[in-house]
């Protein structure tokens, strides 16, 4: 689909705030910055599910993550409720900065507020581009990081993560995530995790 001349700034001026991160990760036998890598791959996702996806939506997925590492996990207990606390900050930030963006490059208040209620995750299962954009974010984590994830938990950690990340997926993002190439140790956690009864 053709791109309008705002959405084309405000991607290169998106790129350009993840460029930024100073935590690389090889891929393609290139280093690259983490967080821009990570929002082309939430694209690359999104097109796959949704070629026809909304503007605000493609925004919303490229800027997910926009400047996390300046907010350090380690800047929060590294309990449950402290995870919580820190994926708020996170997000409240994203919306934020995109926010700033987007108005910087010439976007009207009503896209503005979309694409920040889309990065709040506003309305999970009741709006379906937030649920979208979601399965998106699970896909990418189950793609790409999970396996990195899982060198550092046990099993039934891992399991664990596995049941939470399903539950907050569609049966669309269910579909996807099963075709998914995962190694066999990966795929071995998945099916424990969506065939053992819960303890």
């Amino acid at each position: 689909m053709p791109y309008s001349e705002l959405f084309t700034t405000a991607i290169a001026r998106i790129d350009a705030a993840n460029a930024a991160d100073p935590n690389r990760e090889m891929f393609q036998s290139r280093e690259q910055p983490k967080e821009l890598l990570y929002s082309q791959r939430m694209t690359g996702w999104l097109n796959r599910l949704s070629p026809d996806a909304s503007e605000a939506l493609r925004l919303a997925a490229r800027g997910q993550h926009i400047c996390r590492w300046t907010i350090p996990r380690n800047h929060y207990p590294l309990d449950r409720a402290g995870y919580h606390r820190w994926r708020s900050a996170c997000q409240r930030m994203h919306a934020e900065k995109l926010g700033e963006i987007l108005h910087a490059v010439g976007y009207d208040e009503s896209t503005i507020g979309r694409v920040q209620s889309l990065v709040r995750k506003e309305r999970l299962k009741l709006d379906p581009e937030a649920q979208l954009l979601e399965d998106v974010v699970c896909l990418v984590f189950l793609e790409n990081y999970f396996a990195e994830f899982s060198r550092q938990h046990d099993e039934a950690k891992l399991i664990d993560i596995v049941r939470k990340t399903w539950k907050k997926m569609s049966a669309r993002g269910h579909q996807a995530a099963l075709q998914l190439p995962l190694s066999d140790e990966i795929k071995s956690i998945v099916e424990k995790a969506l065939n053992q009864p819960h303890s």
